[in-house]
């Protein structure tokens, strides 16, 4: 669509399809950029130049690994971002498609980023080209990048033009949120994953929480209560942990716009999940959504995440790693975006996920990989020192040589048994087991379309078609050999799949403290933050749940939860109202106005009564 300047008028569609539109050097024509899909793993985006007047169209350039086009006001220069750099060439005046890329012939090109960039953009007098990596912003002189060819006699060939090394710092400071007073939470039994075998449970205990860390835990009689503490009273409850997702996936915007609140991330916390790691996400997103988290902007888990992937297939998003250099730059890349670990995925042949890993100590980060449901690739994985094996190993038995080998590593392992390999997963089994669609926490926040589109017909098969009670079994044996397991609910079914891991789990023969251990305590110390999380001690963050009923007996209780406390803030779990310290109600979600809670969206009336879609 165009617009003018001043709001006024009504808005033109231009075209039914393209994205990311902008001016060259006229007016009356604007460039769009489209995206086809020739192959199931080919993506490629064209720049389409479009008349206002007549709406003609022409093909301008083409690239088979473009990810972004820009074009400088003058219509001199045009730039693109393909497989994390930028990259500019002077713009032809043809009406032949220029086909773009680092070696192309036709045209001089340079390579605008020395690491990493993105967000191209072009000065409004079109003399300087910048570009965005992390919290720096870069800049590079067009008359520098291309030098004016001028006959010296002498032979000398001009100085070769050097991508800028640093830019500008434009990140920012920010408090993170932190609530103020005491809340003493009494007559509870504690689980409180202390102890050599993370097994200690206080009965009747007393957890003082004073602003966001646990400043005093034990027996009722042997903790003094402050006069000043907001009283809780769990009595007949059990307490444990905040739950970590070590391998969770899920929305967290789309086309860069950050939702102010998700019904996604208040179904996952409300479920006890107060923090979560997602080995695959968009950067732009997730990276901000952890950010707004952690300064109390949106409610949601705490947000570990690898960020975009470091893909080895064919794609516009490939991470080329053929040496140490490569590797450094793309955990650099990340980092800089706000990553603690990255995805090994897809890297073809083992040396270069060894260099992954090497610059992984380096610059201080986590490695996790997918092995793609290939045994002899998982191994090499484990032999090799990543941080931790995703996914499940696509065996239905494993013997005594995969036991001994991996327990004298310490690589963790994240099955993700709601996705498991070899067979029928956990997430069908809850589903043919359970009516998911009617749970009492489900409900209030999903929307019943999304639902019960899914819950309600399911198919079903008996106990010993669903290979996931094998692949549990497996982690079982490892975890009791010193193989950490944890759960990773794959982003399957907000909040309550990470139940449902746990439960898998104990199918496989581990108790219910074993199985509330890969929830809690494993992937804390699975991603260094056992300082803080994982367990409930004195100084530790305050992330606990609430539990109706005696979990440590019965796992399938775990998701029987009425409050949770994350940051020292204790929320009601069916509601998500801050309570006890803070009373705030939380902002009503889209699908709990007027209409109903729980209503779905009919989208077509939706649309049918605003026009064209």
């Amino acid at each position: 669509y165009t617009a003018t300047a001043d709001g006024k008028g009504e808005p033109q569609r231009i075209s039914k399809d393209g994205e990311a539109p902008i001016f060259g050097a006229r007016s009356d024509e604007i460039f769009i950029t489209r995206t086809s899909q020739p192959s199931e793993v080919d993506v490629r985006r064209a720049l389409w130049r479009v008349s206002l007047a007549t709406r003609q169209e022409t093909e301008v350039a083409r690239g088979e690994y473009v990810s972004e086009y820009a074009l400088s006001p003058d219509g001199r220069w045009l730039g693109w971002v393909e497989r994390f750099h930028a990259y500019a060439t002077p713009m032809p005046a043809t009406g032949k498609p220029l086909a773009v890329g680092p070696r192309m012939e036709a045209l001089p090109v340079r390579q605008l980023s020395f690491n990493t960039g993105g967000h191209l953009h072009f000065s409004g007098d079109s003399q300087r080209a910048f570009f965005s990596a992390g919290d720096e912003l870069f800049s590079a002189a067009l008359a520098e990048a291309f030098p004016p060819v001028v006959a010296t006699g002498t032979g000398d060939k001009p100085t070769a033009f050097k991508a800028p090394t640093a830019g500008t710092k434009i990140g920012f400071a920010q408090a993170s949120d932190r609530p103020r007073g005491r809340i003493a939470i009494t007559g509870a039994r504690v689980a409180t994953m202390r102890g050599v075998n993370a097994d200690e449970v206080i009965e009747d205990a007393v957890i003082v929480v004073d602003g966001h860390r646990i400043a005093a835990i034990g027996p009722a009689g042997s903790v003094a209560i402050p006069a000043d503490a907001r009283r809780v009273d769990a009595k007949g409850k059990t307490i444990v942990p905040g739950f970590i997702d070590a391998h969770w996936h899920g929305g967290m915007g789309e086309d860069g716009l950050v939702p102010q609140q998700s019904w996604v991330n208040l179904a996952s916390l409300a479920f006890g999940v107060t923090a979560l790691h997602d080995p695959s996400n968009q950067n732009q997103h997730i990276f901000t959504q952890a950010e707004l988290q952690r300064a109390g902007q949106v409610l949601g888990p705490r947000i570990y995440s690898t960020g975009s992937i470091l893909y080895g297939a064919k794609a516009g998003a490939t991470a080329t790693v053929n040496n140490l250099d490569d590797a450094l730059t793309h955990l650099k890349r990340q980092q800089g975006a706000g990553a603690i670990s990255v995805k090994s995925y897809n890297q073809p042949r083992r040396e270069q996920r060894q260099m992954v890993l090497e610059a992984a100590r380096q610059t201080g980060m986590m490695v996790v990989p997918e092995g793609g449901s290939v045994f002899q690739a998982n191994m090499s994985m484990v032999v090799d020192g990543h941080t931790g094996l995703e996914h499940a190993l696509p065996l239905a038995e494993v013997y005594d040589d995969v036991v001994q080998l991996w327990q004298q590593t310490q690589v963790g392992y994240t099955p993700t048994l709601n996705v498991a390999y070899g067979g029928l997963d956990g997430e069908h089994y809850w589903y043919a087991r359970t009516d998911v669609w009617k749970h009492p926490l489900l409900t209030k926040f999903v929307p019943a379309g999304n639902l019960q589109a899914r819950a309600v017909r399911r198919p079903t098969a008996p106990e010993e078609d669903f290979n996931v009670i094998r692949v549990a079994a497996t982690a079982t044996k490892l975890q009791r050999a010193g193989v950490p397991a944890m759960i990773g609910a794959h982003g399957q079914r907000e909040g309550l799949g990470s139940h449902w891991e746990m439960w898998m789990f104990a199918l496989g023969g581990m108790t219910p403290l074993e199985a509330l251990r890969t929830a809690t305590l494993n992937p804390a110390r699975h991603f260094g933050l056992d300082a803080d999380l994982g367990s409930l001690e004195v100084g530790k963050l305050a992330d606990l749940v609430i539990i109706d009923g005696d979990v440590l007996k019965d796992i399938r209780q775990s998701d029987r939860i009425t409050h949770v406390m994350q940051n020292g803030r204790l929320y009601e779990a069916g509601t998500l109202n801050e309570v006890v310290s803070r009373t705030r109600p939380r902002t009503p979600l889209f699908f709990e106005g007027a209409a109903g809670r729980g209503m779905a969206v009919d989208a077509h009336a939706f649309c049918a009564g605003h026009g064209d879609n």
